[in-house]
Order: structure tokens, then C-alpha cells, then sequence
């Protein structure tokens, strides 16, 4: 069974974190990151290390502990390195863009698809085939990322479609002719 939740978190140069109620708040050389999180966990901040501590040993708790751990260990990491997710077009015509504040995804259909950038995004298009995002805060840019991908998701025959950077897609056979 994991032990996440007991894991202390080592705050790098430069980051700092406060508590006030069940608001914690990251502040670092990228940002400052604030998340909520639950009044059942303990959080302590002493010599740069963060330490959470559970009341008791239900399974709920347990969950509970090593979600608020591994959410705050994001949220430093975010502050400190920021996040990238890279996804590529794979398809004969397939093209995006970046104008303005709206990525423009042409994947297929009879109208290009437009999206709006959220405000905590990056968005980078280096080639008409592949979109970089980045940010600090890791659930956002999963979020966005699934969002664009699920514009045209990869079909399984001819691997066509949005996929992430180093994602396989399992390729099936056709039908075969008699």
C-alpha cells in the first residue's frame, strides 16, 4: 500500500507556502499557485519541509492524505519548473494556428474548430503539426490538453487524429477483401 501521504515535500530556494484556514498558497519564481484543501488533513511548515498528518486510518483518510500531498507537491513543482504537455496532428490536411488568443484546429471537419486560450496557458505553435502548452498549474494544463485532444481524438485503423507527443496508439486490421 502507498505511503505517499507521509512523504515530506523539500521547498527548493525561493519558495515560499502559507496557510490561512484550508487555503494553502505557493508562491515561487513562476507564480503563485492557491488550492483549498481538505480541513481533515494537518499541514505543517518548519525548516523548508512540508509534513501532513491524518487523524486516523480509515480508508477515506488515507486517500484523503496522499491526495492533499501529491496536490501540493504539484503546486511546488509548478511554481518552481512549470508544466509541458506537447500534441501532435497526425493526418493528411490536419493543421493548427495560434491568432489572437484562440487556437485554430483544422482536424477534418467542414469548419475549422475554434477554442479560446484559458488565461493560465501558454500555447505555442512551432509547426502546423504540433501545439506546445505549458503553465504551472498541472490540473489546468491536463485539463485543456485532453480538451484539445478530444477535438479529434486518434482513430485505432489509420492512427489518424490529435495525439499526445509519446502517445502509441494501438493500430488494428482492416477488413480484408475476399
Amino acid at each position: 500500500m502507498s505511503r505517499i501521504g507521509y512523504k515530506e515535500i523539500d521547498l527548493p530556494q525561493g519558495v515560499e507556502v502559507s496557510q490561512e484556514g484550508n487555503v494553502v498558497t505557493v508562491k515561487g519564481p513562476k507564480g503563485t499557485l492557491s488550492r483549498e484543501i481538505s480541513p481533515l488533513i494537518k499541514m505543517t511548515v518548519a525548516d523548508n519541509v512540508i509534513k501532513f498528518d491524518r487523524d486516523d486510518d480509515s480508508n477515506k483518510m488515507k486517500m484523503v492524505h496522499g491526495t492533499t500531498r501529491a496536490n501540493v507537491n504539484n503546486m511546488v513543482e509548478g511554481v518552481v519548473d512549470g508544466y509541458k504537455k506537447v500534441l501532435k496532428l497526425v493526418g493528411v490536411g490536419y493543421r493548427a494556428q495560434f491568432k489572437g488568443n484562440k487556437l485554430i484546429l483544422t482536424v477534418g471537419y467542414s469548419n475549422p474548430v475554434e477554442m479560446d486560450k484559458p488565461e493560465d496557458i501558454d500555447i505555442k505553435v512551432p509547426d502546423n503539426t504540433t501545439i506546445e502548452l505549458s503553465s504551472i498549474n498541472k490540473e489546468h494544463l491536463g485539463d485543456f490538453a485532453a480538451q484539445v485532444r478530444a477535438v479529434r481524438s486518434p482513430e485505432p485503423y489509420k492512427g489518424k487524429g490529435i495525439r499526445y507527443e509519446n502517445e502509441h496508439i494501438i493500430r488494428k486490421e482492416g477488413k480484408t477483401g475476399k
